[in-house]
């Protein structure tokens, strides 16, 4: 392994992590409010388990908890705790990494909201059948667990949720996580850099079978997912491997597939893994030209791939400042306090492994003398579990509908950020300098998406004229950065000069 591969590899990872870690959390706080606050029962009826309404029950709570495919782990390992059938249990985790509120509302703005609408439902068909055929080829696969003794009320309880998350993250799922981040490794180890620029063009009918195979060891947080897809429609890509992409990108890793073979075998693991390829194929080709974007003229290769390509070329020297650099680059201010609520929970987790030989925590917080001693105060107002697990759930969805008015700013706050921005790329642009452009212009577009969804959530409705302007500003945002990438300073002065045209006409249409 040469020296540029490694550190390609180990900034890949990295990205990878601090990206996840929000979500992930979620995942381990979702695992441990099933587990101490739902209980056994309450789970297995909020997932409606033994009914007709339990797949599809398990795609529409998948799309509204804020979780990536990482995070979908411990809270598979809880469902399938409770006895809830593999099929649900698979059906939720392939859908949570999907869709969520920031990242819905986010792909309405990249591509028509009929395409997206139609990925989502083509989403709910997905795992339906791939579910219901699992069920019916291997029935009874849910295997109830005892449920553990009952933790008094009050901050005990919440504790016990804590407690949960930082036993899932050091033990079990911290495999299968590993698992799935080392797919992230090995996959730009194998492909060089820019090697999918012109492999996922609508012309080559190939290209979802392609994408099958990039996808399986990827991953992709929800917004990721979706900016890349807006990125494939922008630039007239295959909609079949969008279709994959999302589906296969988002919503599986290895870690998950080494979940499924661990528990059912690796005859049952390969047989869901075949019959997800082949539906999730058969609708990719199904929607290819009936949503294919038409009068877009192909440019012939797209960038939206690189993050899975191996990102240094040999020769590169000093690469581990250079990894530190880029960690830094489009670092978002939430992803650092996930990261290090992430490490404080799974060092937590590390520290009750050497402990348990002395004293269990579980131990004490579940003993008769710790039920009887309890008492009630202001804190410790007696409510039932499932009362309080179906609040923790739905303070999950209210806190994604808040996030999405702080994460889209209203249009006057938006036009701030990008009056900075608007400086910083012109002035790079027309000084030569290609590596402060390249950094800044991928962020300037960003923000014409997030200015689309808060005009969104603040009107109800995001009119065609608008749509078109801020089209045209990205339009002409792409070609500058071609023209900075190629180093044609006649072409670059001439985009500058047109971006800066667009950007007002954009301004005037959002502000008046």
């Amino acid at each position: 392994m040469t020296y540029a591969i490694f550190w390609g590899g180990i900034l890949r990872v990295l990205q990878a992590l601090i990206h996840g870690a929000p979500t992930i959390l979620v995942g381990l706080f979702v695992a441990g409010i099933f587990q101490r606050l739902l209980g056994r029962e309450n789970t297995r009826r909020l997932f409606g388990c033994g009914t007709w309404r339990e797949l599809p029950q398990a795609w529409l709570i998948g799309m509204i908890l804020p979780i990536c495919s990482l995070g979908a782990i411990p809270v598979a390992r809880e469902m399938r705790r409770a006895g809830i059938s593999t099929g649900a249990i698979l059906a939720f985790a392939m859908t949570a990494p999907l869709f969520n509120p920031i990242s819905l509302l986010y792909g309405l703005t990249l591509s028509e909201p009929f395409v997206i609408l139609t990925f989502a439902f083509s989403s709910m068909v997905l795992v339906t059948v791939v579910g219901g055929i699992w069920n019916w080829l291997f029935p009874g696969s849910g295997r109830e667990e005892p449920a553990p003794p009952p933790v008094p009320y009050g901050l005990r309880r919440m504790a016990a949720i804590v407690i949960v998350a930082a036993r899932e993250i050091a033990g079990p799922s911290l495999a299968y996580i590993a698992a799935a981040l080392a797919g992230v490794f090995l996959l730009s180890a194998m492909l060089p850099p820019g090697s999918l620029q012109t492999t996922m063009e609508h012309s080559n009918p190939y290209a979802p079978i392609t994408m099958v195979a990039v996808a399986t060891p990827a991953y992709a947080t929800p917004l990721i997912a979706m900016s890349q897809l807006g990125s494939m429609f922008q630039h007239a890509n295959s909609v079949g491997a969008s279709f994959v992409l999302l589906t296969l990108g988002a919503g599986i890793n290895l870690g998950l597939i080494a979940w499924i073979v661990r528990n059912h075998g690796l005859i049952r693991g390969l047989s869901w893994i075949s019959l997800l390829f082949f539906v999730v194929l058969g609708l990719a080709y199904a929607m290819e030209n009936p949503l294919f974007p038409r009068g877009i003229e192909p440019p012939g290769h797209t960038h939206a791939f690189d993050i899975y390509c191996q990102p240094f070329r040999d020769g590169s020297s000093d690469l581990p400042r250079v990894v530190v650099a880029k960690l830094k680059e489009h670092l978002k201010p939430f992803e650092p306090v996930g990261l290090i609520v992430l490490v404080s929970v799974a060092a937590l987790g590390l520290l009750l492994k050497p402990l348990d030989r002395f004293f269990r925590v579980e131990d004490w917080l579940e003993s008769e003398a710790s039920l009887r001693q309890n008492k009630r105060g202001w804190l410790d107002a007696n409510l039932s579990p499932p009362v309080l697990g179906g609040v923790a759930l739905a303070g999950l969805v209210a806190f994604s509908v808040v996030g999405c008015f702080a994460y889209y700013p209203a249009p006057k706050e938006v036009f701030e950020e990008m009056y900075i921005l608007r400086g910083e790329v012109l002035t790079a642009a027309l000084s030569g300098n290609k590596k402060h452009a390249e950094h800044f212009i991928p962020v300037w577009d960003d923000w014409t998406h997030r200015l689309q969804v808060g005009v969104f959530l603040r009107e109800g409705n995001l009119s065609a004229y608008r749509r078109m302007k801020a089209r045209v500003f990205r339009d002409r945002l792409e070609f500058l950065k071609h023209a900075v990438e190629e180093g044609d300073r006649d072409e670059t002065r001439e985009y500058v000069d047109l971006v800066n045209r667009a950007y007002g006409r954009m301004r005037l249409a959002y502000l008046q």
